[in-house]
């Protein structure tokens, strides 16, 4: 198989469309359609369903698109560490969500700059449950990322923290008063429902609170008292006047994790790795 097919085929089983994954991709769509069917005809199964209805994902095809993905974020993240190596700078790129542990990794950069020969670390500020996506393609070396809510699949980590979770509400609130809730007091408040984040997928789970998408989105919404949001204690720093933070007695712990690619022989992700490993958070 070939790149370009695979780029193909995951246009169309994204789209589910084979316009909309020709005008994506930038070509008519007939070729799309002989390539998609070459393909099957050299792997010998059927990739899509096709009908009046539209097109659907078979089993094979499915499998094929979660590899495809792998396959093609492999690539991209081989061309980008390879121009990076060839620019002969020591540097890393460090992936982080905007906003959380603000403390632990202006700790850990203060360590690892203190380092002999420590590489320069670029911060990349990325939205939720992008770290994943940054390391597998290339765009990061290492990333900040939280056990039990990132894919953490493929990656090698390092614990750095692990921490009780707290309630952020709106000042006003009744609840705001209390010295401790569970997850079912917060649930058992019709006027104030619980903030929704995206899966590792990027979807949402239905539900009556709002879908966030960044932390200036949610911080508006409690102040209005809109939302209630289950976040790790230690980013609390990003909470405003308007924001009270109440510990959740049986919300899970939460992990702060480095993580890095497990084929990475990176002289200067295992520096890092060694600084971290040898903080006390």
């Amino acid at each position: 198989m070939e790149t370009r097919e695979l780029r193909y085929f995951v246009a169309v089983a994204e789209e589910l469309h084979f316009s909309r994954a020709a005008e994506r991709l930038g070509i008519a769509q007939p070729p799309l359609s002989r390539a998609i069917q070459q393909l099957e005809r050299r792997l010998g199964v059927t990739l899509l369903d096709r009908d009046r209805r539209g097109v659907a994902l078979t089993g094979a095809g499915q499998v094929l698109l979660d590899e495809a993905r792998a396959i093609l974020d492999g690539a991209a993240a081989a061309a980008r560490r390879t121009r990076r190596a060839a620019a002969g700078t020591n540097r890393l790129v460090l992936a982080t969500k905007a906003g959380a542990n603000h403390e632990l990794l202006r700790k850990l950069l203060d360590a690892h700059a203190a380092e002999p020969d420590a590489a320069e670390i670029e911060v990349l500020l990325c939205g939720m449950g992008d770290q994943a996506r940054m390391l597998r393609d290339g765009r990061a070396d290492v990333a900040l990322m939280q056990r039990p809510f990132d894919a953490l699949a493929g990656f090698d980590t390092e614990d750095l923290l692990t921490e009780q979770q707290v309630a952020v509400l709106p000042a006003g609130h009744p609840l705001a008063a209390r010295t401790s809730l569970t997850m079912a007091d917060l649930g058992a408040v019709p006027d104030l429902p619980v903030a929704r984040w995206p899966g590792q997928d990027g979807s949402y789970q239905p539900g009556p609170g709002p879908e966030i998408h960044d932390l200036s989105q949610l911080a508006q919404l409690i102040a209005l008292g809109h939302t209630v949001a289950v976040i790790c204690a230690s980013s609390r720093s990003w909470l405003w006047s308007a924001h009270v933070a109440v510990p959740v007695t049986d919300a899970p712990h939460v992990t702060t994790v480095l993580a890095w690619p497990a084929h990475s022989r990176s002289h200067a992700v295992a520096g890092l790795v060694r600084t971290a490993a040898r903080l006390s958070f």
